[in-house]
């Protein structure tokens, strides 16, 4: 990580953007210390350091919507920090979800720590791995898999059972990304693909 330098600000304070560690979304902008800062590290929850009440503040301290730190990120001049955390609650004091206004939900990032994860067991194959297994087995039963794993959804679909439906739509959704890595492709290339199409 880059080195913070506190003292390129008079006051000593540096912006610190909060991002939600799973949706993406921008959920706050506060100022740190190197007393705000450390504290953060230490505990692993952000405490800023309030510029009206002139003392470190603790996002949550009183609504218990905490931030709890995941990642912590400097910017290339050392001067700003970004902080993904999962939030507790909402994060704004108005009591919505961000304090610009916008609903914080879409988990679609964890399917790009899931195509991490797939790619991992391809190049780091296991014996106890269902994911390395399929690689194993080679293109056509992946294709297979996903054919599979279609029909079934298909058939999940035409009952009421949400909790079956949504379980098979998970596998499909699974051996699609297996399917993508083994075909050496990112899920980027087809978001591109709908992308394109939705511009015409």
């Amino acid at each position: 990580m880059n080195e913070i330098n506190f003292d390129k600000s008079p006051d000593g304070l540096i912006p610190a953007v909060i991002q939600d560690a799973e949706t993406g979304k921008v959920l706050m902008l506060g100022y740190m210390n190197r007393e705000a800062y450390d504290k953060t590290v230490a505990e692993n929850v952000v405490t800023f350091f309030s510029r009206s009440k002139q003392r470190l503040w603790t996002k949550g301290e009183t609504s218990n919507n905490f931030l709890h730190v995941e990642n912590l990120l400097v910017d290339c001049d050392g001067d700003t920090l970004l902080v993904k955390a999962r939030p507790a609650g909402p994060t704004c004091h108005t009591g919505a979800d961000t304090c610009f206004e916008e609903v914080n939900r879409g988990q679609g990032q964890f399917l790009n720590y899931l195509q991490g994860v797939i790619h991992d067991r391809k190049m780091n194959p296991s014996d106890k791995s269902y994911t390395a297994s399929l690689f194993g087995r080679g293109v056509n039963k992946i294709a297979q898999k996903v054919g599979e794993e279609a029909v079934e959804l298909v058939i999940e679909a035409k009952d009421d059972n949400d909790d079956l439906f949504k379980g098979e739509a998970a596998d499909l959704l699974f051996h699609f990304l297996v399917l993508l890595e083994q075909k050496n492709l990112d899920l980027d290339d087809i978001v591109a693909v709908l992308k394109g199409r939705h511009a015409k």
